[in-house]
């Protein structure tokens, strides 16, 4: 994973990088390595596929807007995304291993999160799981791509 950072920096500093995408690399021990607080600009962040199983070395991202941690590990721990995200409006945590509600609860101190993906994750099997969900989080708008009324997220509400 710090190889590919090094790569996607292409001779810029981490303070210009606003788009970083480390899809399917190989994370070491399932944790995040080489992102460091340097990237103050970062945007957009994704680590699809990367084995992570913890996300709690992530860096204080205070600009990050979009997160994609589909197709990983992670169960739980989500506390560290609203401390050091605060400003997250895009979250998707699709094909990890989330199985209850309560594992989602730390999502409620991110004040900016409109949208959050769960496709394949345990959780969704739950009975009433989105109602719960938005119960939770009444900041969301839109959950695995649809608003409360079931009404489809626009191309231009679910991208940054």
């Amino acid at each position: 994973m710090k190889k590919r950072i090094h790569l996607e920096l292409r001779n810029r500093t981490p303070f210009d990088v606003r788009e970083l995408v480390l899809d399917n690399c190989r994370s070491n021990e399932g944790k995040i390595e080489g992102l460091t607080a340097e990237f103050v600009n970062l945007e957009f962040l994704s680590l699809i596929n990367v084995g992570l199983i913890s996300v709690s070395n992530l860096p204080k991202l205070s600009k990050l807007k979009k997160l994609e941690l589909s197709d990983n590990r992670i169960s739980g721990a989500l506390d560290v995304l609203a401390e050091k995200l605060p400003n997250l409006t895009h979250l998707n945590l699709s094909g990890n291993k989330l199985k209850d509600i309560s594992t989602l609860e730390p999502l409620k101190k991110l004040d900016n999160l409109k949208s959050l993906d769960l496709f394949n994750c345990e959780v969704t099997n739950l009975n009433d799981y989105r109602e719960s969900v938005f119960k939770l989080l009444p900041q969301l708008t839109y959950l695995d791509g649809y608003d409360l009324e079931d009404k489809e997220a626009s191309d231009s509400d679910g991208e940054v």
